[in-house]
């Protein structure tokens, strides 16, 4: 990973990570618990956290969609019986698999991410990369954390995720007014675009509307952080202060990020294959139900996935299905 330097912990507003704790800890469908449960059992002592994101966080119930989830995780050595998936995940953070639970008489679904709690924090403040921290600027929910001293690491970590993302997001616009949902839709529009996703760009304007509330604490509690690019104005809105030098340098670091994005999202994708059961018919079926676009799963693409793969991509690529 490219890295680059970010806020110090010293440097994080105490408000911030306030604001973290405080949006990790609100309550929770009992279902996701379950899933919660189920990684703890998996991992046992290797766990550090649990954490849950992504499209499923408002939902009452699993009864439709896959739980999002991350296992954080003390090292990779202890987190596997298998020394490959240990190599795999230290190369390329994170492992990614599939979760099945039984309760009462339903199935509850879970993709789950595996990484460590060092590459988590690394991932959050000094990737290149959004990777990580365009994914928990957002909102989430910390289901499970081992003790005191990791549950702080967490927030430190996610409230880094928050700094970083808005910085990037800011330097971007330029000198402009903003306000809070603009801010945020425009830098998740650019983190879409640096990874292989199949999101329409309403989906980032629909997030900033829907967790707008959140988007505004943090932006608010981060501010401080921000000192010299981000400048609150007396109608709620924000100044934001880069130049339009600035800017320029922030794009091209958004167009590298969009080509880094598509290398690391082809190694992932080839990765799930070896650690994601049924990640083709998964995959098949985020497109659909977010593009409407149906793809086939022929019985060669079972026999090969990484070599038909490729030319399944490069296929929806050329049709602007991925982006």
């Amino acid at each position: 990973m490219i890295e680059q330097n970010r806020t110090s912990t010293q440097q994080l507003p105490s408000e911030l990570i306030a604001t973290v704790a405080s949006q990790c800890r609100n309550a929770v469908s009992e279902d996701f618990l379950t899933l919660s449960e189920a990684l703890i059992d998996r991992f046992g002592p290797s766990l550090d956290a649990v954490i849950l994101y992504g499209s499923c966080l408002h939902s009452c119930s699993l009864d439709e969609g896959i739980a999002d989830l991350y296992a954080v995780v003390d090292n990779y050595r202890d987190a596997y019986s298998q020394h490959h998936l240990a190599l795999l995940n230290a190369w390329l953070p994170p492992n990614v698999f599939y979760l099945e639970v039984s309760k009462q008489g339903k199935t509850l679904r879970a993709k789950y991410a595996v990484i460590s709690l060092a590459d988590f924090e690394k991932g959050a403040r000094d990737w290149f990369h959004p990777y990580i921290w365009a994914r928990f600027a957002q909102p989430a929910r910390i289901l499970y954390v081992r003790d005191e001293a990791n549950q702080q690491r967490m927030y430190e970590a996610i409230a880094h995720a928050v700094v970083t993302f808005l910085r990037s997001s800011i330097e971007a616009l330029g000198p402009v007014e903003a306000n809070v949902e603009e801010i945020w839709a425009s830098g998740l529009m650019l983190t879409y675009a640096a990874e292989l996703r199949t999101e329409q760009k309403t989906r980032a304007r629909h997030l900033a509307q829907s967790n707008l509330d959140d988007y505004t604490q943090l932006t608010t509690t981060a501010r401080s952080a921000l000192a010299g690019i981000l400048e609150a104005l007396p109608n709620g809105h924000y100044q934001c202060l880069p130049s339009t030098a600035d800017r320029r340098r922030a794009l091209r670091r958004w167009r590298l990020r969009r080509w880094q994005g598509r290398i690391l999202s082809i190694l992932r994708l080839t990765k799930a294959t070896i650690t994601f059961r049924d990640c083709l018919d998964y995959a098949a079926w985020k497109i659909e139900r977010h593009t409407g676009v149906h793809v086939e799963i022929t019985p060669m693409l079972r026999r090969h996935p990484v070599l038909w793969g490729y030319k399944v991509m490069w296929q929806l690529l050329r049709r602007g299905v991925l982006r």
